[in-house]
């Protein structure tokens, strides 16, 4: 369990990731402001990072609720035809596949940039 210096919890193994104001997990924060706000121009970033040797598509500035970011998370491994996971609103998919999630984000009215060249 890691501990902020001020002395607020952070993370239970338990719980996961927990909201530094409410002390509330992340999913059932009552004061909102683990909610991503997203992007100034409200698109969506598509990028991807080598993580351990193995490429990642990540999807970010996401400004759905927890349910709903699952919901699209598990429609883009499903198209994608791979793993991934939502970790503090962000999608991680396996593999490159930033091209097939870019079309299938389109295709769902969301305004979508590359990110990361």
């Amino acid at each position: 369990m890691k501990a902020r210096p001020s002395g607020g919890l952070v993370y239970s193994t338990e719980h996961g990731s927990m909201c530094p104001t409410c002390r509330q997990p992340l999913a059932a924060c009552s004061c909102k402001a683990a909610v991503p706000t997203g992007f100034a121009d409200g698109a969506l970033r598509v990028s991807r990072e080598t993580r351990k040797g193995k490429g990642v598509t990540l999807v970010k500035g996401l400004t759905l609720d927890a349910t709903a970011i699952a919901l699209l998370a598990k429609q883009l491994r499903t198209r994608c035809g791979s793993g991934g996971t939502v970790k503090d609103g962000v999608i991680e998919i396996q593999g490159d596949h930033c091209e097939p999630v870019m079309a299938m984000l389109k295709e769902l009215g969301h305004t979508v940039k590359r990110a990361g060249g």
